[in-house]
């Protein structure tokens, strides 16, 4: 009996491998890569996600005529806008200018802050909204929308529990600068935020069968009787089509590689790199210009302190939140590293090459994975000992040497005499190999842009919304002020994003 059944089961199983080795032999290479990197995104923690450059978008020959609601990008803010949208009936589309979904989302490192969240609670963090609000107030000088920074606050616990309903958790978490308490939220394996989080909403935008079109370069929002009533799509960069729709959601990104832009509000800047992708280029708020809406802050641009200089590549603040220190090319410490991006960027401009090392050990690079990538670009400088990394680095060895055990006694004894830093310090810096990242500053993000509500609708001079359209992204204005602290871009993009496919489905709907 036990035979015959062993024998059946042989059968069944090379049937099966007939059928799967049916096809071309290109084919079956394709399905072997398409496991292998399966298998590779899984170990390192996305499992939910694949990548945005291997994705197959909308194909063109589906484009519709008209839509319920047009998103224009396809970063976090687009993606997360489309998902509400459709979740409420609606049939939405996004246009992508770009060559794949993303936007500066993929770009994010650090994390996503949040108040009072159930992996906080979890984890025995006391946090609140209150805190978090007066904090974010604090770290862009008081000047910051409060309506549009209360509902922020009083949102982001909400956002991380959707994100984690629709298999994007995050559920590590450190701290940035300019904040009190950890609450700046990552994926569990401690890897950068923005690939996992867009990676992971773009999954989700292909699962609701949402239509995606990339090179579609939106040129002109349209608007008839009063109201916005579709675009002007460049497909392609050769065929202009008209779709129509009941209402516009703008989710295009800042203005931070445009340098012209950006030289005719801050011609100081001009000559420094910038960590934003090329699609940023403030399409968005001068469409939205056009039909009378407003902008806010225009000349706040942040300045982010750690910039690898070669590629422009920014190296995330949780390398700093996780333990790592600043030293100058003389091997000291020179600012307290988890003080506000404007204070530590104007520290490293007082160098006399405006360049400084992040130095840190084995320990801060097991628990930011983010440097895992860092070392794949060539950015990071290892050596076994300190006095080896000083040679590397080619700073006095002695002088570094003096400035970690100086570290590491204040670590234990929580209590930076030299610049007052309290937060980041849970760990010393003590566990070889050594390693160091050269850095300098480079323009990061831009806190100016349009004026919404807390409806994200956007609003005319006269404070009234402008029918129809809305906005979302690091393409509003107001919320930051004039300094935004690491880690409330990626929460604002998730919060407002949700906000403007809820509330544009609204008006839809009520039509």
């Amino acid at each position: 009996m036990q035979k015959k059944a062993a024998t059946i089961l042989i059968l069944m199983l090379s049937f099966v491998l007939v059928i799967a080795g049916c096809g071309s032999g290109n084919q079956n290479k394709k399905d072997n890569q398409g496991q292998n990197d399966t298998k590779k995104e899984e170990a390192a923690g996305n499992e939910a996600v694949s990548g945005a450059s291997k994705t197959t978008y909308t194909p063109l020959d589906q484009l519709q005529d008209k839509y319920d609601i047009i998103i224009v990008g396809a970063g976090g803010a687009g993606m997360s806008a489309a998902l509400e949208a459709k979740s409420k009936g609606l049939n939405p589309v996004i246009f992508e200018k770009m060559p794949v979904a993303g936007g500066n989302t993929l770009k994010a490192s650090s994390g996503m802050n949040a108040s009072e969240t159930k992996f906080q609670k979890e984890q025995g963090i006391e946090d609140s909204n209150d805190l978090f609000y007066e904090e974010t107030l604090k770290g862009g000088h008081g000047t910051n929308n409060k309506e549009l920074l209360r509902f922020f606050v009083d949102n982001s616990a909400s956002a991380i529990d959707w994100l984690d309903s629709i298999g994007i958790r995050l559920n590590n978490i450190t701290i940035t600068g300019g904040m009190g308490e950890k609450r700046t939220h990552r994926p569990e394996d401690g890897s950068a935020v923005g690939q996992y989080v867009a990676n992971g909403l773009l999954k989700n935008v292909q699962e609701q069968e949402i239509p995606l079109f990339v090179n579609a370069n939106v040129k002109e929002i349209t608007e008839k009787d009063g109201k916005v009533n579709g675009v002007k799509v460049l497909f392609d960069e050769k065929d202009e089509k008209t779709i129509t729709a009941d209402a516009v959601v703008v989710t295009t990104g800042g203005y931070g590689s445009n340098m012209d832009m950006i030289s005719k509000v801050r011609p100081d800047l001009e000559g420094l790199v910038t960590t934003n992708q090329e699609g940023s280029t403030g399409d968005g708020i001068q469409m939205i210009e056009e039909l009378g809406g407003t902008t806010v802050d225009m000349d706040q641009i942040q300045v982010h302190p750690t910039v690898q200089q070669d590629k422009s590549y920014l190296i995330g603040e949780v390398v700093r939140g996780e333990g790592s220190i600043l030293v100058s090319n003389e091997g000291k410490r020179f600012v307290n590293e988890l003080d506000t991006r404007d204070k530590v960027t104007a520290a490293i401009n007082e160098l006399a090459d405006k360049s400084a090392y992040l130095v840190f050990d084995s320990g801060v690079k097991s628990r930011a994975k983010a440097i895992d990538q860092y070392e794949k670009m060539g950015f990071v400088i290892a050596g076994d000992s300190i006095e080896a990394l000083a040679q590397e680095m080619g700073v006095p060895a002695d002088q570094l040497k003096t400035t970690l055990d100086t570290w590491n006694n204040a670590v234990k004894d929580k209590n930076d005499a030299e610049f007052g830093r309290t937060t980041g310090m849970d760990n010393d810096l003590s566990k070889g190999p050594f390693y160091a990242i050269k850095i300098g500053p480079g323009i990061h993000y831009t806190m100016g842009g349009v004026k919404i509500n807390t409806n994200t609708e956007v609003v005319n001079k006269d404070g009234e919304p402008i029918p129809g359209l809305f906005a979302a992204g690091e393409v509003v204005g107001g919320l930051h002020g004039e300094n935004r602290i690491g880690g409330n871009s990626v929460a604002e993009i998730i919060i407002f994003g949700r906000q403007a496919g809820v509330k544009s489905a609204e008006y839809v709907q009520a039509q």
